[in-house]
């Protein structure tokens, strides 16, 4: 890691230096190509002999009537059309469904001048369609690029026809909100059309309509097919720019590997402001104040993100941002003494300085475990104070509707496949992530066996559903059960087998490992995989990883088997804990068995190579899956084995732990976030168990720097364009602006999950309120918001680009990313952190406003929580039962207007501080009521690096202008000065807002184009 950043800093100081575009072979992987992040491409088929798409998502091809492959000079086998009436490819529909924009890009060698032949169609019908046609129509001569939305509705670009027998590479960029469409032939621009549909929706429908995706013949009748060869066809869901696929053209040109990743700004197309220029409450700003920090030996000292400022013009601003220099070791605090730090305030001359105090001795203890949380099965949702449906409600029915509704055996599919075992009769296999081909398969199965564990538990209210889910998780253990019985022992009695997971020999008939899952390559001989291994593919991926393969889609390649195995090991306890189903647990810990024995064989050095390799070495959270197990059955090799998934590198710095989120050194930005967010969680488990304080210390530096200096207004964390991937953190801390807002989304979904579970463990140890005002963020503005309206389906990333749209996937569950994952899990445990208890159940902390039932069993007590929150600024809870008890309930950060409380209709004078949590201490009889009151107002919530660009919020809610259609701009607002509501109107009970005659509502009730950030000026 520390070679990593190192190279890191080299390239950033490099690109300035030059000013050019640099590409760097930073984290590699065949979904990675050319500087362009691998969520900005659908598919990508090389027709190097087979039909595959080689990008992450398995949209593999069809032929017509046949496929021919010849032999190439220049680029080796290619795909060969003849010409012929079946002669064609087709591409699977979901490959086209959900995207803003859209580039289409292939090299192409045509034969044939004839007219009406396409290098592509894809539409619904011969009047909603979009194609190319290389040397034109009856209609039109020329090189056409034409969508139709109707019988009469053609827009395209027209260029002159493509030369013959001659390879060219051809790109089409659709740029819905620069409103362009553009031709390149060999990177060159040759046809540009500003007459295209306002929206892709125009042509290729919503979700779930099937198109009809051809590569060489035309969705009109009677069209002739491609007479030529192909090669490399490639579709992007973001508008390619010059110089991105000036660097596809040129990688191929060279011959060059595609796997070059740049961790540069390739170019700004985001608007830019003067550096110098004070921005929002900055422009009235006077001075701030120097600050003084202590910190340990080694430890670099936490800096305060916000310090208070003093304005002018009678102007009551906000705490100001600072931003600190963030050194990536801590060479700086190895010595006692004091030294300062001068920081910055974006677009002022103000630099406050920090003076810091390094004290010699121990570091301060962490925290002990103080609080619990309460079974799912103990907190029920409720309707609101109207008795009307919540959002929580809502979502929550929507996938335990689905889920009830899911067949087990489709998520027992590959796992029965993997070890040649026959099908049940009707059994269907998942697609996406969990088809056929995928690496990754099995990782849906256990995102659903947690899924289904939780809705059992949550559904009491329900028995028949309850029942229904207790049915799928006897039948999905008791399958897996068997199967993993299955593994290294004899096929039949006295047969040879492998017990040893040590000792995996080769499939047979292979001369190594592989990855090939294809129905013709796979290897069952399940009794040589060693005792106690289940998962829905061969052990050799583990293998491969511990020998150094990396991330991608070839057999010689492996996509994060520690991932998988992680849900799979996660869902099984947690269908054990709410059940009591021993075979679970035996499933569980067998595996567990398992991956200790080949683990315990690795050298130090090859655990810190393989988890530090991108997403290949990606392990979820099975450190804190092992941690968990060894507080289940109290076996230290559990224990052991969760601390050979110690990132060292970002914990520690190094083998000696010389520095690190131990010692609060970022070291972590640029990397893939969800990769290494759930290995935080698994510090903070690993803390729990073996009381190491610096398990604790990697956990709670990292949250507070994720939260401060990565964070996005919706509560994610990832989005950056530098480096050039939507996964991963800026390459720098509280650059947002600078080098977040990537093309390709922020915020994956399941991050935000991570970052909710890490943050509720954290308060589990440590009751500070920002914890929960954290929670409350992500909950409301990205759990919530990232639910389509009617149906379960859900986003991946959640773009926040100026006029950006939703996109949602997966609303059968037939077919799951990560985030269709986690988001199953996410709605059937949306109450599971409103209340908290202390150990000893002394203690009850309210932390989120949800109507809600708790029935705190073990003091006999029921509280009820009823409100319309946050369509009401006020919550009341009534307590059924007797009993003295501290109840604490939390004062948001956000509720500067005050915070009130009744008691049995009687005002308590309470001293309520914004950011703090109350305590009211009591004996407290049946029927007390106590009411609590937090007025809402307005506030922004500015981009550090970049204070103009603002979100605005509603008390804790963030409302998102609604957009008429896309834009490349962001939204421009002028407010008030002194009190932003005086330009604000609108009804604070329905969330309905006008500003300067535009709809804001709240982000998660915003299914059309929205504006999450907007160009605030204050006047």
């Amino acid at each position: 890691m520390k070679s990593y950043l190192f190279f890191l800093r080299f390239i950033l100081v490099a690109t300035i230096l030059t000013k050019g575009f640099v590409m760097v072979r930073a984290q590699s992987g065949d979904q990675i190509l050319d500087g362009i992040g691998e969520t900005g491409m659908i598919a990508r088929y090389v027709f190097n002999g087979d039909l595959k798409d080689w990008s992450r998502n398995n949209l593999h091809a069809t032929a017509g009537q046949h496929a021919t492959f010849v032999n190439d000079k220049r680029f080796g086998k290619v795909l060969s059309l003849s010409g012929e009436k079946n002669d064609f490819i087709q591409i699977p529909a979901d490959a086209l469904t959900d995207m803003e924009s859209l580039s289409i890009s292939g090299w192409i060698y045509l034969r044939s001048k004839r007219e009406g032949q396409v290098l592509f169609d894809f539409g619904k019908d011969a009047h909603k369609h979009f194609f190319a046609a290389p040397s034109g129509t009856n209609a039109q001569a020329g090189f056409q690029s034409v969508m139709t939305t109707g019988e009469n509705n053609q827009k395209g670009a027209i260029a002159p026809a493509l030369v013959l027998n001659k390879w060219v590479y051809l790109t089409i960029v659709v740029d819905i909100p620069a409103k362009t469409m553009t031709t390149y032939v060999d990177a060159v621009p040759v046809g540009e059309s500003k007459q295209i549909p306002r929206e892709l929706t125009e042509v290729f429908g919503s979700s779930g309509d099937k198109n009809k995706l051809y590569i060489g013949k035309s969705l009109l009748a009677g069209s002739p097919t491609l007479d030529g060869m192909l090669h490399d066809f490639r579709i992007y869901r973001v508008p390619l720019s010059k110089n991105q696929l000036t660097g596809i053209y040129t990688n191929s040109q060279r011959g060059v590997s595609n796997r070059a990743v740049n961790v540069t700004k390739v170019e700004d197309n985001l608007p830019e402001f003067p550096l110098t220029q004070a921005q929002l409450y900055n422009a009235y700003l006077l001075a701030v104040p120097d600050v003084q920090v202590e910190t340990a030996l080694g430890d670099l000292p936490r800096l305060p993100s916000y310090v208070p400022g003093t304005y002018k013009e009678g102007v009551i601003g906000p705490k100001v941002r600072v931003l600190w220099p963030s050194p990536a070791d801590n060479s700086t605090v190895l010595e006692a003494g004091r030294y300062t730090i001068t920081g910055r305030v974006p677009g002022t001359t103000i630099q406050p300085k920090a003076i810091v105090t390094i004290k010699a001795g121990k570091t301060a203890a962490a925290p002990k475990l103080k609080l619990e949380a309460f079974d799912l099965s103990q907190v029920s949702l409720q309707a609101d104070a109207q008795n009307q449906e919540t959002k929580f409600i809502e979502n929550r029915n929507k996938f335990i509707k689905t889920l009830a509704a899911t067949d087990p055996n489709s998520f027992l599919y590959m796992f029965r496949d993997a070890f040649g075992q026959p099908q049940p009769q009707g059994a269907k296999p998942l697609g996406v992530w969990d088809s056929q081909d995928t690496k990754l398969r099995g990782h849906a199965t256990g995102h659903y066996l947690t899924a289904i564990a939780q809705a059992y538990a949550s559904t009491g209210y329900d028995k028949i559903l309850q029942a229904n889910f207790a049915g799928k998780m006897n039948y999905m253990v008791n399958t897996l059960y068997d199967l993993a019985q299955l593994s290294g022992r004899p096929q039949q009695a006295g047969a040879a087998s492998v017990a040893d997971p040590t000792a995996i020999p080769y499939g047979p008939g292979k001369s190594t490992y592989d990855s090939d899952l294809s129905r013709e390559g796979i290897r069952t001989d399940y009794w040589n995989w060693g005792v106690g291994y289940i998962s829905a593919y061969p052990p050799d991926q583990f293998i491969m990883l511990e020998k150094g393969a990396k991330y991608g889609g070839q057999k010689t390649q492996v996509w994060a088997p520690y991932y998988t195995l992680h849900k799979i090991l996660a869902g099984l306890i947690d269908i054990y804990e709410v059940s009591g189903n021993e075979k679970a647990l035996q499933v569980a810990t067998g595996m567990a068995d398992w991956v200790h024995a080949r683990l315990s064989q690795l050298p130090k050095e090859t655990l810190i190579q393989v988890w530090n390799t991108y997403i290949a070495g990606e392990f979820g959270g099975m450190n804190e899956t092992l941690a968990h197990l060894y507080r289940i059955t109290h076996k230290e090799h559990y224990l052991k084995t969760a601390q050979f998934f110690d990132n060292i590198d970002m914990f520690f710095g190094n083998a000696q732990h010389a520095h690190g989120l131990a010692k609060n050194v970022d070291t972590f930005r640029g990397l893939h976030a969800n990769q290494h967010i759930p290995q935080i969680v698994g510090s903070i488990e690993l803390y729990q168990v073996s009381n190491l304080p610096e398990y604790y210390r990697v956990a709670d530096n990292f949250w507070y720097k994720a939260v401060n200096d990565y964070m996005y207004s919706i509560g994610g964390v990832a989005g950056a364009r530098n480096p050039a991937n939507a996964e991963v953190f800026t390459a720098e801390p509280a650059t947002l602006y600078k080098n977040g807002f990537s093309e390709g989304g922020q915020n994956e979904t399941c991050a935000t999950y991570n970052m909710l579970k890490l943050t509720s463990n954290l308060f589990l140890f440590d009751q500070r309120t920002e914890y929960m005002d954290y929670y409350e963020r992500g909950l409301y503005n990205h759990i919530l918001a990232s639910v389509a309206e009617n149906t379960p389906a859900n986003t991946y990333h959640v773009p926040l680009r100026p006029g950006a749209i939703k996109q949602f996937g997966n609303p059968d569950m037939t077919g799951f990313t990560c985030c269709n994952g986690t988001a199953i899990e996410s709605s059937t445990k949306l109450q599971n952190s409103i209340y908290f208890k202390s150990r000893d159940d002394q203690a009850l902390y309210v932390n989120l406003f949800i109507p809600s039932t708790l029935e705190w069993t073990e003091r006999k007590v029921t509280v009820v929580q009823k409100t319309s929150f946050p369509k009401q600024d006020e919550t009341e809870l009534t307590i059924k039962g007797n009993g003295k008890f501290d109840l604490h309930v939390r004062v948001p950060g956000w509720a500067t207007k005050g915070f009130y409380v009744t008691v049995n209709g009687k005002d308590q004078k309470v001293q309520a501080e914004p950011g703090t949590y109350l305590k009211l201490s009591r004996n407290w009889k049946n029927g007390d009521r106590i009411k609590l009151k937090m007025p809402f107002q307005f506030h922004l919530d500015p981009v550090m690096d970049q204070q103009n660009i603002a979100s605005l919020f509603y008390g804790p809610i963030l409302l998102a202008a609604q957009e008429p259609e896309a834009r490349k701009d962001w939204r421009k607002v002028t407010l008030n000065a002194k009190d932003i509501s005086k330009s604000i109107t609108g009804d604070p009970q329905s969330l309905a807002f006008k500003i300067d005659g535009v709809d804001f509502k709240p982000f998660y009730d915003t299914y059309g184009r929205h504006s999450v950030y907007l160009d605030v000026t204050l006047k």
